[in-house]
């Protein structure tokens, strides 16, 4: 793989861990493309998980961007309890590795850890990502975010901004 563009897509992944734990929640939001898929699925059993989200059950599903854009709607309106205080989040990225797809796209797979602090609580949730994503212009566009949740047994709420 190109050095250059694994230095991008690092940085790419990284900007976006740092809009969200700034919540800036626009340009967060832009990153990704208006039909990108949302997929956080739901462990069947210890080691397996449900990979088809319209026949099993999943932990967030967006068909599109305007699952996301509903999401932020709602902590900004206050109309999120769940979201109620906002907690204080620490994204970190790691061990990216990266392939082209036949479609012009790049699948990235990547391994997270979000720390966050909330009512007193300081907590973590941490997994494995896969995004496909799309040039635009000079940058990118995600056109797919997959989450794998290694630790689902979640003493909280979980949302996209966990994630």
């Amino acid at each position: 793989m190109n050095p250059q563009l694994h230095y991008e897509i690092e940085q790419f992944l990284f900007r976006k861990a740092a809009l969200c734990d700034a919540q800036d929640w626009d340009t967060y939001l832009d990153l990704f493309d208006e039909q990108s898929e949302y997929h956080v699925p739901q462990w069947d059993s210890e080691h397996r998980y449900t990979t088809d989200p319209k026949r099993g059950m999943s932990l967030i599903y967006y068909a599109n961007r305007s699952g996301l854009e509903d999401r932020v709607y709602r902590i900004r309106t206050g109309k999120s309890a769940a979201s109620t205080p906002m907690p204080r989040t620490l994204h970190e990225t790691g061990n990216v590795r990266i392939r082209p797809l036949d479609d012009g796209q790049l699948e990235v797979k990547a391994n997270w850890n979000t720390l966050y602090y909330r009512l007193g609580k300081a907590e973590q949730l941490f997994g494995h990502v896969t995004y496909h994503l799309r040039r635009q212009g000079e940058d990118w566009k995600i056109t797919r975010k997959h989450v794998l949740l290694l630790n689902d047994t979640i003493n909280s709420v979980l949302d996209f901004y966990h994630l």
